[in-house]
């Protein structure tokens, strides 16, 4: 008895004021924000009625929210894939005893130490003054007028920042799922005569399953909620083609006054990433191999 309440004393002690904090952070205003989706609230009243399912009815009735949540998928899928394929080659590459591969590591990881705010609006004079000056100076017509200006390219524009930001962060991810191989095995795949690319696509790929079960998961749910950098770059323009999901409803809440409505479509958003997150690590799990 008295030993399980020692263990219990200093599980208070040294896991208490984090439970507490998380508590307070994290689960109490999740379930507060999931009782907020069936009011009226308009994020500034003292008072607001219970108006039941009405706000999920608007959810998926509301065409504008269906058309930034197609944007979204695409940016999701696109940066998705892309980062991840730029991020494991830059790992292959920087484990294979090139010179100076430790000062690159650290070069390429440098991106993701910048905040999306910031990060958005350095590219944002790149893109409208820099790389516009290139492509006059050089006649190359697609650099010509900036990428922010036309509605596709915009989102484009979206998907390269944000590989040029994550791409070293889930480097080192791929990093440590690389080196992480025995050593054993590779020298067997090379006595048999596997070499170059067919090692790598038969030997390394499959062994660091893992490492791509988590950098996908990591892309995936950073892309579905991603704001700061949608936010200083585009600011949802032109013409709003650029407006993310975690955007609009941003605005839905706080801007609109629509705060029942705004937090049903966060609720939405957030199934959706859930859904979505837990069905791509059961479907990857199963391909994984032990070494």
């Amino acid at each position: 008895m008295k030993s399980t309440l020692a263990k219990v004393k200093w599980f208070s002690i040294f896991t208490g004021p984090a439970l507490i904090a998380f508590l307070c952070v994290m689960v109490i205003p999740f379930f507060y924000g999931i009782y907020m989706t069936f009011t009226d609230w308009d994020a500034l009243a003292d008072t607001y009625q219970y108006v039941g399912l009405r706000n999920y009815a608007l959810v998926f009735s509301d065409r504008a929210f269906h058309r930034q949540f197609l944007v979204t998928f695409r940016y999701v899928i696109s940066s998705t894939i892309l980062v991840n394929i730029f991020a494991f080659i830059l790992a292959w590459l920087l484990t294979s005893g090139i010179r100076a591969q430790s000062f690159l590591r650290a070069g390429f990881f440098t991106p993701n130490l910048i905040g999306g705010i910031v990060l958005g609006y350095i590219w944002r004079f790149l893109f409208a003054n820099v790389f516009t000056l290139v492509g006059k100076s050089l006649g190359i017509e697609a650099l010509s007028t900036s990428f922010l200006s036309h509605p596709e390219r915009a989102v484009s524009a979206l998907i390269i920042v944000t590989v040029w930001q994550y791409a070293g962060y889930l480097m080192v991810i791929y990093i440590a799922g690389i080196v992480s191989i025995p050593k054993e095995i590779e020298e067997a795949a090379s006595i048999d005569g596997a070499s170059g690319l067919r090692k790598l696509f038969l030997i390394t790929i499959p062994l660091m399953l893992p490492a791509f079960v988590i950098c996908i998961f990591i892309s995936l749910s950073r892309g579905f909620i991603a704001y700061d950098l949608n936010l200083s770059l585009t600011n949802g323009a032109p013409y709003g083609s650029t407006q993310l999901a975690a955007m609009y409803v941003y605005q839905q809440a706080f801007l609109a006054r629509r705060y029942g409505l705004g937090q049903a479509e966060a609720m939405v958003l957030f199934l959706v990433v859930a859904v979505a997150t837990v069905t791509q690590v059961q479907l990857t799990k199963r391909y994984e191999v032990e070494a």
